[in-house]
């Protein structure tokens, strides 16, 4: 079923998000079309985590942001419904994961406002038409993911640490998917590390903070790109009276063509 879904529009992909057909995660799924990560807050700090993420364009690139206490990404994707549209949300209230939901419609307030920041998902068929593995698609399973000790730069109350994606690449591809995916800026571009994921504070590639543990075979190196999910582990330490996320790897498939956010 899934290659056929990897044809589909990201319309169609929508509508069966929207009817609970699709709940799990969306790597290749309308593989022509950037997904995003989602952030929805009060309109109050807004403001602030725009700054953090003009601050932090690496793990927080912005493709598109909702007027307050509008549900509809007008410029990404103006027939979708933030609130419906992703398979599974996270509820964070005061810094606490405290629900995952397949539909937010009963939480919505009227000065929300959401981020549709760039995934990484959107470069993976790019990584694909060169040739390049990519493995939790290829063992169906979510991409993993990990909290680092890199630094972002604080903006307001928003501050912490980056959250990378990992996927294994043959030693002799690494130079080529680093410049393969740093076609794609709006979308995390190129990796921020690879090899060693001591270098970057992660322990145990078996232990991903987020997603599922993938296989890394002989003769493959692992590539950490910066990732959306980075807005999550930010939040943690904030700590405002609720935001909304998407779950790890349960994306919005926008209408944007992937290939319209590479450069040349």
């Amino acid at each position: 079923m899934k290659p056929l879904m990897s044809a589909m529009s990201p319309h169609e992909v929508r509508q069966l998000i929207r009817k609970g057909q699709i709940t799990g995660p969306t790597a290749g799924l309308a593989a022509s079309y950037a997904q995003a990560n989602l952030v929805i807050l009060k309109k109050e700090s807004a403001f602030d985590f725009l700054l953090f993420c003009q601050r932090n364009q690496k793990p927080c690139p912005v493709l598109d942001v909702t007027e307050a206490g509008s549900p509809v990404p007008a410029i990404a994707a103006p027939g979708a419904d933030i609130r419906t549209d992703f398979p599974k949300y996270r509820i964070y209230q005061h810094g606490v994961l405290t629900e995952e939901a397949a539909d937010i419609t009963p939480y919505w307030k009227d000065d929300f406002v959401g981020f549709l920041i760039g995934c990484s998902f959107s470069f993976e068929q790019a990584l694909i038409n060169h040739q390049i593995p990519v493995r939790h698609i290829e063992e169906g399973l979510n991409v993993p993911m990990y909290k680092t000790d890199i630094d972002c730069v604080p903006a307001g109350p928003f501050s912490g640490k980056m959250v990378v994606s990992m996927r294994p690449v043959p030693e002799r591809q690494a130079v080529r998917a680093a410049q393969v995916t740093s076609r794609f800026p709006a979308v995390h571009g190129g990796p921020v590390h690879i090899g060693n994921p001591k270098g970057i504070g992660i322990s145990d590639l078996d232990k991903p903070d987020f997603g599922d543990a993938v296989t890394v075979r002989e003769g493959e190196v692992p590539v950490f790109w910066a990732c959306g999910v980075t807005p999550q582990a930010v939040v943690m330490e904030a700590k405002p009276d609720i935001v909304i996320t998407h779950s790890p790897g349960h994306m919005l498939i926008t209408d944007i063509q992937n290939e319209s956010l590479a450069i040349l």
